[in-house]
């Protein structure tokens, strides 16, 4: 694949309001995960070992983490002198409040007529995957389609918004799509990626802003399955939906199986991220860590069990950690009791405290509060 041959847009703020307690303050795609990592960190990375080297990430509101963290794309490989990464901010009141992708994209029509690429890849920020591009261009290619989007078969995610189902016939192209549909079982449902050609999207895009129709999947994709080929390219690696705290916690706790982090985090593929040089993480004579993610700059004088450490967190002495994901900065003081706790960045925890939760409701202490 010629790496100029697809354009990559990133979708940074599409479904904020699923987990507001962690995006009240950031964009989706600035959510802390895993210990280093950003939720956008996944569609970059998926985009750029692709060989795509020009991608827009479109922004709504709460954008300023994001900024923070993408600079100037150097962690990706993004910092060019030609293409590379564009931060695409709101153009226009209307488009600074809006949740539709159409309207959306409409904003930035003038980056997508500047930009000189074939195709465009479109994925959100809510999916955990690693999906490879080059083979779903040669899918495309291949079938000679219009669009292809990738769908998952299986059970759809209980959080998902607005789930889109589809009938792939054996040729591989989509027969039929059903929009949040009734369904118990397996079935082919889609992931919120996929590929069209550049020229396409700017059509179908004003042609629904004319006839003021602002639904993704129902005004582009639905309206159109018989006047255009529409394909579906299944995608077979792990996946996780991060569309509820719950569901945010256990995609965090799944990272403890080895088999989870040699899909996610495949050798050939990495995730890329913002770099931050810390010293190496300290451990304490009284300390006991055992089956967790601890990352630089932890400080670890009590006991750690099943957690996930971000950057720079402190544990005091005799404090006992079970089942928590404590995000970057975070001080937990002495003698504390922690269990299926959610501590979002620079939460500062006293000594002596405790606090509960369960694992299908974690406590969630949102950022910079002091306990």
């Amino acid at each position: 694949m010629r790496g100029n041959n697809i354009l990559g847009i990133v979708f940074s703020n599409m479904h904020d309001e699923k987990i507001r307690e962690l995006t009240e303050k950031r964009a989706m795609g600035s959510v802390p995960f895993g210990g280093r990592y950003r939720l956008i960190d996944f569609p970059l990375s998926n985009m750029v070992n692709s060989g795509i080297n020009k991608v827009g990430v479109i922004t709504k509101s709460n954008y300023q983490s994001l900024m923070d963290h993408l600079g100037s794309g150097k962690a990706w490989d993004l910092s060019r002198k030609r293409e590379g990464l564009f931060i695409l901010p709101p153009f226009g009141r209307e488009a600074s409040n809006t949740d539709s992708r159409i309207e959306l994209l409409s904003s930035i029509s003038s980056f997508l007529r500047n930009s000189n690429e074939e195709f465009v890849a479109l994925s959100d920020c809510d999916i955990l995957c690693s999906i490879n591009f080059s083979s779903v261009l040669s899918f495309h290619l291949q079938h000679d389609a219009d669009i292809t989007i990738v769908y998952r078969h299986g059970r759809i995610p209980l959080d998902m918004a607005d789930p889109a189902v589809y009938t792939v016939g054996p040729d591989g192209r989509i027969l039929d799509m059903l929009i949040s549909p009734r369904t118990d079982g397996a079935c082919d449902f889609g992931m919120s990626v996929l590929l069209i050609r550049r020229e396409l999207l700017m059509c179908l895009v004003d042609d629904c802003i004319s006839r003021n129709q602002y639904h993704f999947e129902r005004d582009l994709l639905q309206r159109n399955l018989a006047k255009y080929k529409v394909c579906g390219y299944q995608y077979t690696g792990y996946m996780r939906l991060i569309g509820s705290v719950q569901s945010y916690f256990e995609a965090n706790m799944s990272l403890m199986l080895q088999e989870v982090r040699e899909q996610l985090f495949a050798k050939d593929r990495p995730v890329f991220t913002k770099v931050r040089d810390d010293m190496p993480a300290r451990y304490g004579l009284g300390a006991s860590v055992s089956n967790s993610i601890i990352a630089d700059g932890c400080v670890v004088d009590g006991t750690v069990e099943n957690c996930v450490l971000f950057r720079g967190v402190k544990v005091g002495r005799g404090t006992v950690l079970r089942n928590c994901v404590i995000m970057q900065d975070g001080a937990i003081g002495a003698g504390c009791q922690l269990s299926y706790v959610i501590a979002d960045k620079d939460v500062d925890i006293k000594n002596e405290r405790s606090l509960m939760g369960f694992q299908s409701y974690p406590v969630l202490i949102s950022k910079g509060a002091v306990v």
